[in-house]
């Protein structure tokens, strides 16, 4: 009579299971779901940019790279403070800049501060001085006014003034 000797079972090692999981196809398709929306997300949702120039000092650091959010304002308009991305010319081309005037509002320079409507604006993130002087500027219904933080910079080589809420690609994340 023969005796049927069975060979143990080996159960999956802990880093397979760790790894793998216990059912690889169940496993699997989670991967595959995973890279498809991190894929949809980094395409139509986060944006990256390349910071160039010192306008946004010291906020943000020259070359560095940051993320514009492209559904930031679905359910909101843009808010004062928020720093945004501002499409120009073709698809690639941005400035990054705060917004410190809302629609309808008059926006003025005196001795490098900041008036909306006659009252100073409070900016905390303002680390330079500056003697930034020009008049008052109204803005229309759809229109934000922009400024980046570096306002130690001649007003001259500084971008800053009107953009319409149809140029606002996003809001820049951290």
């Amino acid at each position: 009579m023969e005796t049927l000797i069975e060979a143990p079972v080996q159960s999956p090692s802990l880093l397979r299971r760790v790894v793998v999981g216990r059912d690889p196809k169940r496993t699997m398709q989670r991967v595959v779901i995973l890279v498809v929306v991190c894929f949809l997300v980094a395409k139509f949702v986060l944006l990256p940019i390349r910071i160039s120039g010192p306008s946004m000092l010291p906020t943000y650091g020259e070359h560095g790279i940051n993320f514009v959010n492209r559904l930031a304002y679905m359910f909101h308009e843009p808010r004062r403070g928020d720093v945004v991305a501002i499409r120009l010319a073709g698809p690639s081309v941005m400035f990054m800049k705060r917004i410190i005037g809302l629609p309808g509002e008059t926006v003025a320079f005196h001795d490098g501060r900041v008036f909306i409507d006659g009252k100073q604006l409070n900016e905390p993130y303002i680390k330079f001085p500056s003697s930034w002087d020009h008049e008052g500027r109204r803005l229309g219904p759809f229109e934000y006014y922009v400024v980046g933080d570096n306002r130690s910079m001649p007003q001259a080589d500084h971008t800053e003034g009107k953009a319409s809420r149809d140029r606002i690609v996003g809001k820049v994340l951290l």
